[in-house]
């Protein structure tokens, strides 16, 4: 030691030295081993000197329900993706199935109670959930990342770099339909935390003001309990059994499924991914140096066979394969838009006991034979291959696979969209067929809400309205308002405390098809689009083949501007005008085509027919309002539907000054489309309601009705949520056609049973499956099977 330090500080030395003894390299801690030196908030890590990465998650594309020219178009523009990587960049894709907490999921889709007397009714809904949860794909959550990183001399350089790859990696993303976005320093931590606590329920709590007053590292954060690497084989992560395999790619053709197969298992499990892009130059050099060899060894087996005495042309049938197969790789890097990738596929698969974790290893080696490839274990190296499992874009695993850029794209990263909404608004449409998946979404989301029920008599239509009724009700302060021409509805808006209103001839309910409100129109002048809806009315009444006469028009508007100008002046409920006010105001015109109209309209004024000339005198304020119309006659039927519509009209544009959304149910849309007023009328709702916060939602079992004229075809275009259940064999070629529909999607409405369909929510096409159970109260309330219904009653009675 030398003599001018004081003991207190060669001792300092001494136990300096001593540590540096006893590190040789060899991690003693949890922290040690996880293989970066520092994570900055930007999201931007420095793995190693002179090595940054950053990871991207990107959302899922629907690939395995594409049509086949989809999926080509797909799987092209994945190739480009994969060749935008020159050698400079580094790069991993991560697949990570881990098992949410339950707990936390569950209260999620839980609907909170508020305060009023439905709680009950959202117990045994938040019930149902859970039950469909326990269903479906056992709580695991599905998540895709990539990682990609440069080699730089200081972070200042790796900055703009990394930046500028990033940028082009997201249009890339956006070009093949799937969402992505950069991850922060504290996302990417909470990644790695939750992929080192798989076995556990421990909480990432992380802020970086922490670490200046903590002293700890931000692996401190995220380390398990333990790291124990005991036999080789497997490996224990906290109360986790774990095993590390490699993907030995040795099948001359592999499927696009391979993939989806993997990341289709019921267990916790991590694939990645390390690519790493050759050099073209490099890579063309490799296969020639190989082809070189290869045409070596073949004069050698051919002066073999001559100094024998057989013929030159018997070689080793390997050697034959080796040179075809070279050449034909030479080729496609020459003169194809190929390049050459070094490719190492991991899997780690997990288990809560050894038993467990074998069984799941097992069930990942045989998805790997099924394709004609070896999964093998990585002896010895268990914690290299962990570690090359984070998000890092280090491979510590030296084992890889040359592939060129198709046979690397053939493991297609994308299987099919889930529709999961972690949002206060979002509701239940079924289980996602493909991957056994809560379907949650808010349509309120969509740019354009409409939304149609389709499907054939049986299939679930009325039950999936009632089922979305009851849901918005439940979860928020939206108002709903069904149009019911089979009196269906009427037990759950009784059950929901809502107000049905039963309109025919002999009933004492009346609504007044003259109400307006001051918000009725969206100009100044409300009376104008009134005079509107009331030429329509009285173009039903009139009937006839050309429907009014533009003297009988002009009449009309004068009458209406005259009658609403007295409520105007004094707008006392008592001083709504009635439909007596305008037969009687025609009567005073001295064109006899006034008096032609308020002929026709006598019938509904003094006559027989006259339910239609009564002010309100129901609870239309009610949140939830029923117009049962079961019960008018054919002709009233057309005239009760166009009423009806007015009168939600007049409650949506009321809702809109309230900031309040409105849901309208059209229970066999296809009557309102037959009568070419109704029709025209429906299709100003469809454009007209989004705007002013309505969403409508037609129930139809004829699709040659919905398309009959071009004006009604407008329905189509301007509905983001179609719900399709089975569909007749006609219907689906039309739907194919008007949908764009693949036959293998088709095959989700054929034939397919209760509940089962096809949900179009935006540009998402997914299969579903909705088995509502069968026992609870709300079922019994909801179905429309006769049996059932029938049994129903007995009980109640």
């Amino acid at each position: 030691m030398p003599p001018h330090l004081t003991p207190k500080e060669q001792k300092q030395v001494k136990a300096v030295v001593e540590a540096a003894r006893r590190d040789n390299g060899v991690p003693r801690t949890a922290q040690q081993s996880i293989p970066f030196q520092r994570m900055f908030p930007d999201g931007i890590c420095r793995v190693r000197d002179n090595y940054y990465t950053k990871t991207i998650q990107f959302q899922d594309i629907n690939y395995q329900l594409a049509q086949q020219e989809d999926k080509t178009a797909i799987f092209e523009e994945w190739c480009g993706f994969l060749n935008f990587f020159d050698s400079s960049i580094h790069f991993e894709l991560s697949f990570m199935n881990m098992a949410t907490d339950a707990e936390s999921f569950e209260q999620s889709i839980r609907i909170p109670f508020r305060k009023d007397e439905f709680n009950p009714v959202r117990s045994e809904y938040s019930q149902m959930l859970r039950q469909q949860l326990a269903r479906g794909n056992n709580g695991l959550t599905k998540t895709k990342f990539l990682t990609f990183g440069i080699e730089a001399d200081s972070m200042k350089q790796a900055k703009p770099r990394l930046d500028h790859v990033e940028t082009d990696l997201l249009n890339n993303f956006r070009r093949l339909g799937a969402s992505a976005r950069v991850l922060d320093g504290k996302e990417r931590l909470h990644l790695m935390h939750s992929m080192f606590h798989m076995g556990d329920d421990d909480k990432f709590f992380f802020e970086w003001k922490w670490l200046v007053e903590s002293g700890l590292s931000v692996k401190d954060f995220i380390a398990p309990s333990s790291f124990a690497f005991p036999k080789g084989r497997i490996f224990q992560m906290g109360n986790l059994y774990g095993a590390m395999s490699f993907l030995a790619i040795t099948a001359s053709d592999i499927s696009d499924r391979m993939l989806a197969d993997f990341l289709n298992m019921d267990s916790s499990l991590i694939v990645s991914m390390h690519l790493q892009s050759v050099d073209q130059t490099a890579a063309i050099k490799t296969v020639k140096h190989t082809i070189t060899e290869l045409d070596r060894s073949k004069i050698e087996e051919q002066k073999k066979a001559v100094r024998a005495g057989y013929d030159i042309d018997i070689i080793p049938s390997d050697l034959a394969t080796y040179g075809k197969d070279a050449k034909a790789l030479l080729k496609e890097l020459q003169s194809q838009n190929e390049r050459m990738f070094l490719i190492t596929f991991l899997v780690m698969n997990t288990g809560r006991t050894e038993q467990e974790l074998e069984n799941n290893v097992f069930q990942a080696q045989s998805i790997a034979q099924k394709h004609n490839c070896n999964l093998r274990r990585l002896d010895y190296q268990q914690e290299q291959g962990l570690m090359s499992s984070l998000p890092l874009a280090q491979n510590l695993i030296e084992i890889q696979r040359a592939l060129t850029t198709s046979s690397t794209a053939i493991f297609v990263p994308f299987t099919t969209q889930e529709l999961f909404q972690d949002e206060p608004g979002a509701l239940y449409y079924g289980l996602n067929a493909l991957s056994n998946n809560l379907i949650m979404v808010d349509r309120k989301k969509l740019k354009n809400p409409n939304g149609l029920i389709l499907g054939t008599p049986g299939s679930g239509k009325s039950f999936s309205a009632k089922r979305e009724i009851t849901n918005a009700f439940l979860v928020t302060d939206d108002d709903v308002i069904i149009c019911d021409p089979e009196s269906e509805y009427t037990a759950l808006v009784t059950k929901l405390k809502g107000q049905v209103i039963k309109i025919s001839p002999s009933s004492s309910q009346y609504i007044n098809p003259m109400d307006i409100n001051s918000n009725y129109s969206e100009e100044d002048n409300p009376i104008a689009l009134k005079a509107d809806f009331i030429l329509s009315l009285c173009e039903l009444v009139v009937g006839g083949k050309d429907g009014l006469q533009p003297v009988e028009k002009t009449v009309i508007d004068r009458c209406v501007h005259q009658i609403y100008q007295k409520y105007f002046n004094d707008p006392r409920p008592e001083n709504m005008p009635i439909l007596q006010d305008l037969y009687e105001a025609l009567l005073k015109q001295e064109e006899k085509e006034a008096h032609h109209v308020a002929t026709a309209l006598e019938i509904y004024v003094t006559g027989s027919l006259n339910l239609f000339n009564h002010r309100t005198n129901v609870d239309i304020e009610n949140r939830l309002v029923c117009y049962d119309i079961k019960e008018l006659g054919k002709q009233m039927k057309k005239i009760g539907m166009l009423v009806v519509h007015d009168q939600v009209w007049g409650r949506v544009t009321a809702n809109r000054s309230a900031g309040k959304t409105t849901w309208y149910y059209m229970d066999e849309f296809h009557l309102l489309l037959r009568e070419e007023q109704t029709a025209a009328y429906s299709v100003e709702i469809w454009k007209r309601f989004r705007k002013w916060g309505g969403i409508p939602t037609g129930i139809t079992q004829n699709i040659k009705d919905l398309l009959a004229s071009r004006e009604v075809e407008n329905i189509f275009e301007n509905s983001d949520f179609i719900y399709m259940l089975n569909q007749a064999a006609g219907d689906r070629a039309i739907l194919a056609k008007q949908l764009n529909i693949s036959p293998h999607q088709l095959s989700y409405v054929t034939h397919s049973g209760e509940g089962e369909g096809l949900l179009f929510y935006g540009n998402v096409i997914l299969p579903f499956v909705d088995r509502f159970p069968t026992d609870l109260e709300l079922y019994r309330i909801m179905t429309t099977k006769l049996s059932e219904v029938s049994g129903n009653d007995r009980k109640q009675a």
